[in-house]
Formats: structure tokens, C-alpha cells, sequence
């Protein structure tokens, strides 16, 4: 029997309100100690007041030097943080949500003028996007720093009365960089072969279960990306079922890293006018130069296709390997997309994030047959304007103030 996305779902004890979840999607509204601002509070009261199931934050730093290069990322490395989250979780869960804190570590997607901290990553190799300067290759020692402020965090999660925690393993931080072998080039015990590159993951599972036994650990991965020697498919399921043994409580299928341009988050045409006002390494150039770059990108910005529920197959070929819940999200925009995906038993759970910044009750009005499709336009300027302000939706237009 195919089930009713908007019936209400167990997820590892914890009671979802549907099967539709607001996906991890960084909102530039913390403080500049990385707290979350009453700003956050309310855009999340907009989201569990609009149908959504549950809510996957922003992602949350675990230590200061994997924090992004983003406007206001928050932070989860400090005690002194619990009380900011306590409030923001309250007020949610009085709205009748459960609420879970992504955490992550940027690695070297990140640049040390935003960080005042050399990337770091597990290889010393050049971000081809992030080109600034080489990543210094962590040291064993760093390594077990690195896993200790996920579980630190994660702790901190709990205290402040999150239902759970999304460790960030996808989209080239520095998680996925381990688990890649395009990015992890080390000889020793934390890379090489599947079970070296998946040994941070599952040393930062085991350390979590062990401290909070009953907290629900979900992690969001890639099932592929762009790039030569990356993550692909037969791979990633290998990487399922390793989290599946270290008692993940739910996957979240994604794809893309940083240095595959919109490959992560697609659409049919490639936001080139926001690009050149947001992004750093263009919207400086001198005015000479403005012309041949927006013809050079043009062409070297090639959309990603399909941009349609593009992480619905492998979401569906890593649900066949596991027996816990698959998450599917990427270009879900509509209610028959929705539908699709149950109909089809490709995910247990769908989740959304582009098309909720500008409708917040985008599943509500699912429900009601009021809407039966988003009125995102996927033009991806949120995701540029992120790197200098707070998310909006700019409806294809800049609103430069």
C-alpha cells in the first residue's frame, strides 16, 4: 500500500508530524557568536505553521575552523550556545514540530579571510573553488579533535532539546571529503579502501551512541558528484549500509560538492546576473574585465540536468540496500512529484528546501489542494545571496538595497 505523505511518521521514536521535512539550508540568522537569532525562531514558527512534518536547521559549526565561508553561520562548539538553542527549540516544539540540529565541518570549502583558520581537509590538495590557498592536511591528532566536536555538539544538541541530529556528510565538506576518493588521498587508516575513508563517520556514530544512547543520529551523504574519481552510486550504498550497521536512524540522499558549480542545487538556466553581485571571486573585477567573464562563464556554466527529482533514483537504489529510512531531495516541486516518489517506494521520507523559502506553507496548501505546485522558480539566487546576507527569495530579480 502506498503511504500517505501527509499521515504523520515515526522516525526513530520520534513523532513527525508527515512525511515531508524542511531540508538543512543555511540561513545566515545567528549572532556573531554563532547563536541563532529570534529571526530564525520565527522563520521556523512560519515552517511548522505551514505543514511541515519536521525541521532540519541550517548547519551548525562544530569547531571554529570549519566554519563556512557564509554570511552568520551558526555554531554548535560551545557550551554557552545551549540556552540560544533551548528557546529556538521550545518555541518549535510548541508549534507542534520536531526540530533536528545539522552539524558540520566545512573543511576546506571554506576561506581563512571569513575563518582566520588555514582549511584544513584530509589531504592537502587545492580546492578548485575555493583556491585561495591549500587546505593543511589534518593530523591524527586533529582527526580525533575533529570527532570530538561532533560529539560534543551533538551533546549540546540534546541538552538544548533537539529530537535529534543531521551530521552534514555531503556537498564537499569535510565528511564527504573523507568519504571521497577524489578529495582522500591518505595512506594511513583513514583512507584508501571504503572502510578506511567511512572510519571518521563511524568513530563519530559509535562516540554519540555511546555518550547519548537513545539520541537519533541522521546524516545527509552523496550519492554522487561532478567530479573525476568522485562519489558514485555502487559506492554510496556501500555507504549506506556501513551507516545502517553503525545505527543511523535515517539517510538523506544528495549530490554535488562545491567545485560542481550548481550541481548540488539545479535549475534550467544558471543564475550568471546574481553571480556576478554575490560571489566573491567575480563581483570585484574590473569593469574592463565584467564582459568577457559573464561570456566565459555563460558557457562554462553549463546547467545540470535533469532539475527535476534528480536524487530520486539513487534515493530509491540505496532504499533497496537499507532497511532504515531514505530521505530523497532535489527538485521536488511539485504535489505530484510528491507523490511520485511514494508511488514509486523510491524514499520513505521527501525533503525541500528551495521551494520553502519563498512559500513557507508550501505543504499545507499541498494538502488542502489549494496549490499543486511550488511557485519557486529554482532561479538559485538565494543560494548566491547567502554569501553576504540573510536568506530571502528573490523571485529571479536581485533586490539589491
Amino acid at each position: 500500500m502506498t503511504p500517505d505523505p501527509f499521515q504523520p511518521y515515526i522516525l526513530a521514536g520520534v513523532k513527525l508530524k508527515n512525511r515531508i521535512l524542511r531540508s538543512a539550508t543555511h540561513e545566515g540568522l545567528a549572532d556573531e557568536s554563532g547563536a541563532p537569532l529570534p529571526a530564525l525562531t520565527q522563520k521556523y514558527l512560519q515552517l511548522a505553521k505551514g505543514g511541515i512534518g519536521a525541521i532540519i536547521t541550517g548547519y551548525a559549526g562544530v569547531h571554529p575552523v570549519g566554519k563556512c565561508a557564509l554570511h552568520r553561520m551558526l555554531m554548535a562548539d560551545r557550551d554557552e550556545l545551549i540556552p540560544a538553542y533551548r528557546t529556538l527549540v521550545q518555541a518549535v516544539h510548541a508549534a507542534g514540530t520536531p526540530i533536528f540540529l545539522q552539524l558540520g565541518h566545512a573543511g576546506r570549502q571554506t576561506r581563512s579571510k571569513i575563518t582566520e583558520f588555514q582549511p584544513v581537509a584530509p589531504s592537502a590538495i587545492r580546492d578548485q573553488f575555493f583556491n585561495e590557498e591549500i587546505p593543511k592536511e589534518l593530523t591524527e591528532a586533529e582527526i580525533e579533535a575533529v570527532i570530538t566536536a561532533f560529539v560534543q555538539a551533538a551533546r549540546r544538541a540534546q541538552e538544548a532539546g533537539f529530537d535529534g541530529v543531521q551530521i552534514h556528510a555531503a556537498h564537499g565538506y569535510l565528511l564527504s571529503e573523507f568519504l571521497s576518493a577524489y578529495s582522500n588521498h591518505r595512506r594511513d587508516k583513514w583512507g584508501g579502501s571504503i572502510e578506511n575513508r567511512f572510519r571518521i563517520i563511524g568513530e563519530i556514530f559509535s562516540r554519540i551512541h555511546t555518550l547519548l544512547p537513545e539520541f537519533p543520529i541522521l546524516i545527509k551523504i552523496n550519492a554522487t558528484d561532478g567530479r573525476k574519481n568522485g562519489m558514485r552510486l555502487p559506492e554510496a550504498v556501500l555507504i549506506a549500509q556501513r551507516l545502517e550497521e553503525a545505527g543511523c536512524a535515517a539517510i538523506e540522499v544528495s549530490c554535488g560538492v562545491d567545485e560542481d558549480k550548481f550541481f548540488t542545487i539545479r535549475s534550467e538556466r544558471n543564475p550568471i546576473d546574481a553571480v556576478f553581485h554575490y560571489n566573491f571571486k567575480v563581483h570585484n573585477a574590473p569593469a574592463w574585465m565584467r564582459p568577457l567573464l559573464k561570456l566565459f562563464l555563460t558557457r562554462a556554466f553549463k546547467p545540470s540536468l535533469p532539475s527535476r527529482m534528480y536524487n530520486v533514483p539513487a534515493a530509491q537504489a540505496i532504499k533497496a540496500a537499507v532497511k532504515i529510512p531514505v530521505m530523497a531531495v532535489g527538485g521536488i516541486k511539485t504535489l505530484a512529484d510528491l507523490q511520485a516518489v511514494f508511488n514509486q517506494d523510491a524514499a520513505d521520507l521527501v525533503s525541500l528546501s528551495r521551494a520553502l523559502i519563498l512559500e513557507p506553507n508550501l505543504i499545507e496548501k499541498f494538502r488542502t489542494g489549494k496549490q499543486a505546485e511550488a511557485k519557486c522558480l529554482s532561479c538559485n539566487y538565494c543560494a548566491l545571496g547567502i554569501e553576504s546576507e540573510p536568506l530571502r527569495c528573490h523571485f529571479g530579480k536581485l533586490k539589491i538595497s
